[in-house]
C-alpha cells in the first residue's frame, strides 16, 4: 500500500510531537498529511476533468515527482489520464514547490542582506529543504522586472524638495572590479512624504550625465522642483538649470563641513569647528556673513583653501537662511537620503564586490522596499513648511494643492 493510501494517523502524529519530532521541516509530522490532502485534491481535479470530457477518456495511473513545501519535501503522485489532456491546476506540470511561500521567505532574507550561504542554511534548518545558489539567484532575479517597472514608473508633477547623493560599489566589468557610483534621488512630495525617485548607476559625473538623469525625471512626469539639495556634484547645477531653470540649488552644508574638516590639522579641528558652527548655525544671513568674515580673519592664512571653498559656494550654501528653522532642518541636511544609504550599507556590508550591475541593483531595490515601509507619514512641521514654500515660490505650488 502506498503512503498516499494510508490514512493520516492523528494519534501517531501527536505521539511523535511529544517525543520531540518537528511539526514542520525535514521529517515533520505534517508532511504526510500535506501529501495526502494534495493528492486527494488532484484526484478530484482529474475526476472533474474526465466528467467534462466529450471523448472517451479514463484514469491512467500516476507519475511521481519531488515537491518542496515549507512542511518538508515529499514524493507527490500526480494522477494521469489516458488521453493526456489533464492539466492539473493545484500543482502544475513542472512545478516543484507547492506554494510560493518559500520564494517569499528567500526574498525576505535576501532583503535583509543575508548571504546566499546563510539563506541556504536558514532554509535547510527551518524547512529541511536544500536550495542551491543558482535557485536562490533565480528567485531573487524575479525582483528585476519589478525594479525595471519601478524605475520607469510615472512620478508626481512637482516635488518641493529633492536630495541627491551617491554611494560607491565595486562591480565586475571585463574581468576586473571597477568602482561605480549609485546616485540616489530622494524627493519630498507635496504631501510631505519621502519618495525615492530613482537609482542611477554611473562611472562618471559631469553635466552630460546629469542632463540624462534630469531628462529621465522630466519624461516620467516631473514638471517642477522647488529646491534641489546637492553635495557639490560637478555639472549638476548647470544641468538642472537647463531643464528646471527656476529650481533653487542648495549645496549641502553637511557635506561642505565634512569636506572642510579634512583639510584642517587634527590639533585645530575642535577650535575650527566651534568657529565654523557660528557660520552655519547663525540666526540670520547677515550674522552668518559676519561669522564667515571672522572665520577668515582667524583661520584664513592657515587654511586658505577651506575659506575659499566657503566663499565660492556661499550663494548656494546660504540659501537656507531665508527660511525658518523647521524648513532649514529639512533643506540643509542630507539625513533623509543618508538614511537610505545606511540601509544600503547594511545590505552590502558583507559583499566585497558584485558580479554585475543587476546583482547590485536588485539588492538595493530590496533595501528600498524595506526603507520605504516607514515613509507613511509627512515630515515634522510639513504644513508650516508648505505654507512657507508657497510664499517663497509664488504661483508654483497652488495649482497642485487640493484646496
Amino acid at each position: 500500500m502506498t503512503q498516499s493510501k494510508i490514512p493520516f494517523d492523528m494519534e501517531a502524529a501527536l505521539k511523535a510531537l511529544r517525543e520531540g519530532q518537528n511539526l514542520t521541516g525535514k521529517g515533520g509530522v505534517l508532511t504526510p498529511l500535506i501529501k495526502q490532502l494534495t493528492e486527494a485534491a488532484m484526484q478530484a481535479e482529474l475526476e472533474e476533468h474526465l466528467a467534462e470530457e466529450e471523448t472517451p477518456n479514463r484514469k491512467n495511473g500516476t507519475s511521481s515527482k519531488t515537491v518542496k513545501t515549507l512542511s518538508g519535501s515529499f514524493e507527490l503522485d500526480t494522477p494521469r489520464d489516458r488521453a493526456s489532456t489533464f492539466e492539473p491546476q493545484l500543482v502544475k506540470k513542472n512545478q516543484t514547490r507547492l506554494t510560493d511561500e518559500l520564494e517569499r521567505k528567500i526574498i525576505a532574507l535576501f532583503a535583509l542582506g543575508t548571504s546566499y550561504q546563510d539563506i541556504r542554511s536558514h532554509i535547510a534548518d527551518l524547512y529541511g529543504i536544500s536550495v542551491s545558489n543558482g535557485t536562490i539567484n533565480a528567485i531573487t532575479d524575479k525582483l528585476l522586472p519589478e525594479l525595471q517597472a519601478w524605475r520607469e514608473r510615472d512620478l508626481e508633477a512637482i516635488y518641493p524638495i529633492l536630495w541627491l547623493d551617491a554611494i560607491h560599489y565595486k562591480i565586475k566589468e571585463n574581468g576586473r572590479y571597477v568602482s561605480k557610483a549609485v546616485y540616489t534621488i530622494l524627493g519630498l512630495n507635496i504631501e510631505g512624504k519621502k519618495e525615492l525617485l530613482g537609482l542611477y548607476l554611473s562611472d562618471q559625473e559631469g553635466a552630460h550625465h546629469w542632463l540624462s538623469v534630469l531628462t529621465d525625471l522630466q519624461n516620467r512626469g516631473v514638471q517642477d522642483i522647488l529646491i534641489a539639495c546637492v553635495d557639490g556634484l560637478k555639472g549638476f547645477p548647470e544641468a538642472i538649470e537647463s531643464i528646471y531653470p527656476e529650481t533653487e540649488i542648495q549645496h549641502c552644508v553637511i557635506h561642505q563641513i565634512r569636506n572642510s574638516i579634512r583639510y584642517v590639522a587634527s590639533k585645530n579641528q575642535k577650535a575650527f569647528m566651534a568657529d565654523l558652527k557660528c557660520v552655519y548655525k547663525a540666526a540670520t544671513l547677515n550674522a552668518a556673513e559676519l561669522a564667515l568674515d571672522e572665520l577668515e580673519a582667524k583661520w584664513g592664512e592657515k587654511y586658505p583653501m577651506v575659506i575659499k571653498s566657503w566663499r565660492s559656494k556661499w550663494p548656494t550654501l546660504s540659501n537656507y537662511f531665508k527660511y525658518p528653522d523647521y524648513v532649514r532642518t529639512a533643506i540643509y541636511t542630507t539625513n533623509a537620503v543618508e538614511a537610505v544609504h545606511r540601509q544600503f550599507r547594511k545590505l552590502t556590508k558583507t559583499k566585497g564586490g558584485f558580479s554585475n550591475e543587476n546583482s547590485l541593483l536588485k539588492l538595493l531595490y530590496a533595501g528600498i522596499l524595506k526603507a520605504s515601509e516607514r515613509w507613511t507619514h509627512p515630515i515634522q512641521n510639513w504644513n508650516l513648511t508648505l505654507a512657507q514654500l508657497t510664499i517663497h515660490f509664488p504661483g508654483r505650488l497652488e495649482k497642485y494643492l487640493s484646496l
